[in-house]
């Protein structure tokens, strides 16, 4: 709340989602952690092949938040509102987890 009161500028509350890259050597093993990944709620999930046939899945949640707290180094919400924003962060990370 301190450095949120000494801000000058724009403050965003940001929860990136979980990202994990595996180089694969075969497609079958790609597809197979692709649909472990769907199966286990990771729905952004993909397969991607680069030009020279390096097979990367990237498993990757959606459990994302983004959230202005203040503009122009005003707060534009309560303390309240920050704690409910951190608890909700700390459960998607749960999620991720």
């Amino acid at each position: 709340m301190t450095a949120l009161e000494k801000a000058t500028g724009d403050v965003v509350f940001k929860f990136e989602p979980f990202v994990l890259h595996v180089l694969c050597q075969e497609l079958q093993d790609a597809q197979l952690l692709h649909s472990v990944a769907i199966d286990s709620g990771f729905r952004n999930s993909g397969i991607t092949v680069g030009r020279g046939g390096k097979i990367t899945v990237a498993v990757r949640s959606t459990h994302c938040l983004e959230v202005p707290l203040s503009h122009k180094g005003r707060l534009m919400v309560s303390e309240e509102y920050i704690e409910f924003l951190v608890h909700v962060a700390n459960q998607k990370m749960e999620e991720n987890v």
